[in-house]
């Protein structure tokens, strides 16, 4: 307790100096003191200040994020700063000059005291036409809500990247908060309205790595073993509680955690759930974002209680699998992240398709779900993969995530490189006779790498291969640097299963994961492709391709809220009412009916004719370890 005690009182003492900026207050000596103001909010704008100490430099930059570690696309932070001022010690205002959208180059150094802006939230303009971050990396501003990530409201300097930071956020007293980021104490005013939390961060990464939500939120901590996992929820027409989905949050992480075994966990686990209304101004990028002790979740707040609970197993396992890589097993483009001029390491299918593969595989290991579906999930991603490019290079794809064709192919990360993960765990239980699968290859790899300590990345395809088996060298070489399609059936053929044509159950946007719907950008509609004519609902309501929709359920569509209105429909349910308008060539269709399974064609994995005993004990070991 003495070392814990200690430890705090060091960091009080640092951000106490931190304060003022006496003329000897040299900054790169100094934490950087920043606060963000959450009761002077005005046009859902926040005010930041940022003091960095006393500058020796004649000139600084200022950064606000271009890029953000686990989104691999650009979200250019900058653009939703107003207002951005710098000042002396005197109060007056210098010059400044703004380089591009995230840069501001501040050319009187020595006589900067601080910058003050005022950053506008990602959220209520997902849907104007505006290019914005992925939700789950956004920023939400609203008397109600708040969410905080960060690297959305505060920056660096380009000679203080490793400076620590002291943090206030003021807020209203009755608002509920809950942050990943170390909190060493507050401060409350004479009339007990506003509470000022301090946080403290060793360095930028801190900052961008911990999360924070305040407002009208439902929380609820509880124990899985020796974590302390903290639920935040958010939900504007409380249609979903956090004691609600208490129970398969901790129901998914103790099982998640019999799966992991040894591998290092963490004492503390933040999850924060917003549950976007389906508003105008709502978020509609469906998903997480990682980090190394927490997750940022959206999700439709309409979404059926069954359907969020597998939404919620299926992506923050995800999120927490992230925990082996790339957290614990990474390359030193990851390690040394450049935020706004970043390189990209070339093994995606390491960071993104194993852990998909982990978070779908640890299901059917822990008795989550059937074998059978399991199978479904593996062919679902099957169907997807077929969608993009099977002859790109994965490693080329991942190095030039940002650019095209690469970018447009980037989610078959988790489809694709989740297939991936299969088939070297296929190989490797093959290899070594069931002892051994990709689990223990990462446990491997962190062993001897691990958070601090980044592998070369163009040396660890040969470092597997040495680690395990030739063939899984080979493998890698043919099928994930040259791009060499996968035969998925010769690697189930090793555990005695196959695959058959059928006629499957789909929903009502997709076949088998094969989207039914085109937009017609010049027109900003949205229309049935002729994939709807395999979609068995939709073909006995009379449903033709090209027809244009027009409304589902009241909602009008457009190419703006089309994510939002369809992805609805991805809820729906069996015995629901529905009611679609459609355009077809100038006549309007109305349909007004209950919903009925919908099938299409598609194939199944199913277990093959007289298996082999070998092939048996192969499946058996592959899924049950």
């Amino acid at each position: 307790m003495k070392s814990i005690v200690v430890n705090i009182s060091i960091g009080l003492l640092l951000i106490g100096c931190g304060t003022k900026n006496p003329a000897n207050d040299v900054a790169t000596n100094l934490p950087i003191t920043t606060s963000l103001d959450l009761t002077q909010i005005s046009d859902d704008k926040v005010p930041v200040v940022i003091n960095p100490g006393r500058f020796v430099q004649d000139s600084v930059t200022y950064y606000l994020p271009k890029v953000v570690q686990g989104t691999y696309a650009v979200s250019d932070f900058g653009k939703f700063v107003d207002d951005f001022k710098a000042f002396d010690y005197q109060g007056n205002e210098i010059k400044v000059e703004k380089k591009d959208p995230n840069t501001w180059l501040i050319p009187n150094a020595k006589q900067l005291d601080k910058v003050s802006y005022k950053v506008n939230d990602t959220y209520d303009i997902e849907n104007a036409g505006i290019e914005t971050p992925f939700s789950p990396s956004g920023t939400n501003i609203e008397p109600e809500n708040y969410v905080l990530n960060l690297h959305g409201f505060i920056g660096y300097f380009d000679v203080l990247k490793n400076n620590q930071y002291a943090l206030d956020v003021k807020a209203p007293t009755t608002m509920k908060r809950t942050s990943a980021l170390q909190k060493i104490g507050s401060d409350t005013n004479e009339d007990g309205s506003i509470t000022t939390d301090k946080y403290f961060a060793s360095r930028y990464f801190e900052i961008t790595d911990n999360p924070m939500m305040y407002g009208n939120l439902d929380i609820e901590e509880f124990l899985v073993g020796d974590i302390k996992i903290v639920l935040s929820v958010y939900s504007p027409n409380k249609v979903h509680t956090a004691s609600k989905i208490k129970e398969t949050v901790f129901k998914m992480m103790k099982a998640q955690k019999a799966y992991l075994g040894d591998v290092d966990s963490t004492p503390r686990y933040d999850i924060y759930l917003y549950l976007a209304s389906g508003a105008e101004d709502a978020p509609t990028g469906f998903g997480a974002l990682e980090h190394h002790t927490s997750t940022v979740v959206v999700l439709p707040e309409q979404i059926p209680d069954e359907a969020l609970a597998s939404a919620m197993i299926d992506v923050v396992s995800h999120e927490f699998f992230h925990i082996v890589t790339p957290l614990s097993v990474h390359s030193e483009d990851v390690h040394y992240f450049d935020y706004n001029d970043p390189t990209f390491s070339k093994h995606l299918w390491m960071y993104e398709g194993v852990t998909e593969y982990f978070a779908t595989l640890f299901q059917a290991n822990q008795d989550l779900v059937e074998e059978n579906e399991f199978y479904e999930k593996i062919m679902g991603k099957i169907q997807s993969a077929s969608g993009f490019d099977d002859t790109m290079s994965f490693t080329e794809m991942s190095e030039n995530i940002l650019e095209e064709p690469y970018a447009s192919n980037y989610i078959n990360v988790y489809e694709k490189g989740a297939l991936i993960g299969m088939c070297i765990d296929i190989l490797m239980r093959e290899e070594s006779n069931g002892n051994r699968g990709i689990l223990s290859l990462m446990k491997q790899l962190s062993s001897k790498y691990g958070k601090n300590k980044p592998f070369e990345d163009d040396k660890i395809i040969a470092e597997i291969a040495a680690m395990t088996y030739p063939s899984v060298g080979e493998f890698l070489k043919t099928h994930v640097v040259a791009g060499t399609p996968i035969n998925y059936e010769e690697f189930f053929k090793k555990v005695g299963l196959t695959i058959m044509s059928d006629r499957i159950e789909t929903d009502y946007v997709q076949n088998a994961g094969a989207l039914i719907f085109g937009g017609n950008q010049e027109k900003g509609t949205i229309f049935f492709t002729e994939l709807v004519l395999d979609n068995s609902f939709w073909v006995e309501n009379g449903v033709q391709p090209n027809d244009e929709l027009v409304e589902i359920n009241g909602k009008k569509l457009t190419i703006q809220n089309a994510n939002a209105v369809i992805g609805a429909a991805l809820q729906w349910q069996v015995g629901d009412e529905v009611e679609v308008k459609l355009n077809r060539i100038g006549k309007e269709i109305v349909i007004k009916t209950k919903l009925t399974q919908s099938f299409t064609k598609g194939k199944k994995l199913v277990a093959a004719d007289n298996p082999s005993k070998n092939q048996l004990a192969l499946r058996k070991v592959w899924i049950k370890g």
